[in-house]
């Protein structure tokens, strides 16, 4: 059985940090990535990362701040967010495919997400 469970979401200060993480089981997957969607608007990409992480992409409204990583001995894909705005508020899902190896940035290319976990941050 495939599953994604996120962990690491919560409450912060705008100007903190938050380090999500999302494990994965029931299969090897290749690209991996993190979505998120905030009240009353549509879901939008954060970040991505082939299997052999050396190929990592950003939205814009995030780069410079957040790194995505992975552990494939443990499978696990982890977003660490810092200098975290009001504006980064929603909740954030992990996203897995298990295709082809490049980078995957649309969320229909994603087979598998996780349930979600809330970043909350206060101005």
């Amino acid at each position: 059985q495939v599953q994604l469970v996120e962990s690491g979401g919560g409450l912060v200060q705008a100007g903190g940090s938050l380090r999500l993480s999302c494990a994965a089981s029931g299969r090897t997957f290749r690209a991996m990535g993190w979505f998120r969607q905030a009240p009353g608007k549509e879901r939008e990409f954060v970040a991505a990362i082939t299997w052999s992480a050396l190929s990592t992409y950003y939205a814009d409204s995030v780069k410079g701040r957040f790194t995505i990583s992975r552990d494939n001995a443990k499978n696990t894909v982890s977003l660490q967010m810092n200098s975290l705005k009001p504006e980064d508020t929603a909740v954030y899902y992990c996203a897995a495919h298990w295709g082809d190896y490049a980078l995957k940035v649309k969320d229909y290319e994603y087979h598998y997400w996780g349930q979600g976990t809330q970043v909350t941050v206060s101005s």
